[in-house]
């Protein structure tokens, strides 16, 4: 892929192990670098409720994979179209087995409490995705590019790299030319680390807490931070979630000579309808092993596993080339890629709720609360 983090040195490869947007993609080159364009759909957003520019009228830019996903079977529903589209998640099932799997390999030291709330991180996990619903614009817009990145959309690895938190980067990608920075880029990691922080907050404050009332609240808190961050984690061990070709091979931007898929129903065919028809709790469960990492910088540590994510673009393509995701048996190379990756998420999400409690002693008692 034309982005590789690790190979700046600044970044190491973490593991390659464990969803989408729909629709076509209609861009515009940038002349940054060859393989580094800006994303502009050429259709604006039906849902977009925000007054008219005063500058020329031009279609506003919206992200396939910020859109909404007003549930069916077939997936969300265009508000004028009311034609079903591809559902552009990871998928219901493969969001709930990353999550029980991280749940029951956390180590005997998190409190009891956590991991008693196994179900309710689980049902949670898919929980930002219930929230981008074009009807109740201000909810859809606040999430909507958190469940993405475009790693090949950002001029420099040194913007991200270097960036403090999602507003730096913001600046940073505006400064260097990139036009609606949330749409062509999006805003994954750092909703990673946003919530990561908050969990960690919360965790010392729980230890610090003597009234029992307070802390049932705090521990309501830790469950809901906890798993809505599964949720965007587990989205980033999904190949199609860290690319421009995040539903077929993106031609526009990037020449094709291997002859990849441009099918713009593959996201919602790997993830959703494979996962759903072939991978079970058991088969991701038994490949999360080994002992949780404690991550002593956990920025660099989610910008790791985002460039390993993305490192699995093409084979992804490939696979579906050589062998392909369908609903019939599948392929050994198949089953296992995607087994793999959802197990990859589940290992992340164990090791960055374990270091968010490991971390969070040493901010016990220090104030913020």
């Amino acid at each position: 892929m034309a982005m590789n983090l690790a190979a700046t040195g600044l970044l190491a490869l973490l593991v390659l192990v464990p969803g989408g947007r729909e629709g076509p993609q209609s861009v515009e080159p940038r002349p940054v670098e060859p393989r580094l364009a800006e994303l502009v759909p050429a259709e604006a957003d039906p849902g977009d409720p925000r007054p008219a520019d005063p500058r020329p009228l031009e279609p506003r830019p919206t992200h396939p994979l910020s859109a909404d996903p007003l549930s069916t079977e077939l997936g969300p529903v265009d508000p004028l179209s009311l034609e079903p589209r591809p559902f552009p998640v990871w998928g219901l099932q493969g969001h709930e087995m990353a999550a029980r799997a991280a749940v029951e390999t956390l180590p005997d030291a998190v409190p009891d409490f956590f991991r008693d709330a196994v179900d309710e991180l689980v049902w949670l996990n898919p929980e930002p995705d219930r929230w981008r619903d074009r009807r109740l614009p201000a909810m859809d817009e606040m999430w909507r590019y958190d469940h993405y990145i475009d790693l090949e959309n950002i001029p420099d690895t040194a913007i991200l790299t270097e960036s403090t938190d999602r507003w730096d980067f913001f600046r940073k990608l505006v400064e260097a030319g990139v036009e609606d920075p949330q749409v062509a880029v999006g805003f994954a990691p750092f909703a990673v680390l946003e919530l990561h922080q908050r969990l960690t907050s919360s965790f010392a404050r729980w230890r610090s807490e003597r009234d029992p009332r307070i802390r049932g609240y705090l521990e309501s808190r830790i469950i809901q931070d906890a798993g809505l961050l599964g949720h965007f984690v587990t989205d980033l061990s999904q190949p199609h979630h860290s690319t421009i070709h995040f539903n077929g091979w993106d031609e526009a931007q990037v020449p094709n000579p291997e002859g990849y898929t441009t099918d713009r129903g593959f996201h919602a065919r790997f993830e959703s309808a494979f996962v759903r028809s072939h991978v079970r709790f058991s088969h991701v469960r038994s490949q999360v092993t080994g002992g949780a990492r404690i991550f002593e910088d956990p920025r660099g540590a989610v910008l790791e596993y985002v460039q390993a994510t993305n490192d699995q673009v093409e084979p992804l393509y490939r696979i579906d080339r050589d062998y392909g995701f369908g609903p019939d048996t599948p392929h050994p190379v198949a089953f296992d890629f995607a087994v793999a990756r959802i197990a990859a998420g589940a290992v992340m999400l164990r090791d960055l709720w374990w270091s968010a409690w490991v971390a969070s002693e040493g901010l016990a008692g220090s104030g913020g609360g």
